[in-house]
């Protein structure tokens, strides 16, 4: 995401962790109240507080995670009702997850 007053605006009173510019500022800055508090806070934790604080860089390694699923099953569900399509995707993640377990307890048992 991009730090823009209409980012934050869009966002409403969602939590969110848009990173801050360096060169953000509070003085003069009009058109969004969210960005303003954003930035006061980001200043006054520093960059490691806050990316704690948010959580920052968590959807990176869901997104790996995701993408590794995709490379092992596929993107494709081939169920037409949702109830069929959430069981899908469902028994895809329980499948890489069980893959994953037993590789972890195979290496352990090495």
């Amino acid at each position: 995401m991009i730090d823009t007053n209409e980012i934050f605006n869009a966002n409403g009173d969602a939590e969110s962790a848009i990173k801050i510019r360096k060169n953000a500022t509070t003085y003069r800055c009009r058109g969004s109240r969210r960005r303003r508090q954003e930035v006061r806070e980001y200043m006054k934790l520093g960059y490691k507080k806050w990316a704690k604080k948010v959580k920052y860089g968590l959807r990176w390694a869901i997104e790996g995670i995701f993408s590794s699923i995709k490379r092992k099953f596929g993107e494709d569900l081939r169920a037409r009702s949702v109830i069929g399509l959430l069981a899908e995707a469902m028994q895809k993640v329980w499948a890489y997850d069980a893959m994953v377990s037993y590789a972890k307890n195979a290496m352990l048992m090495a």
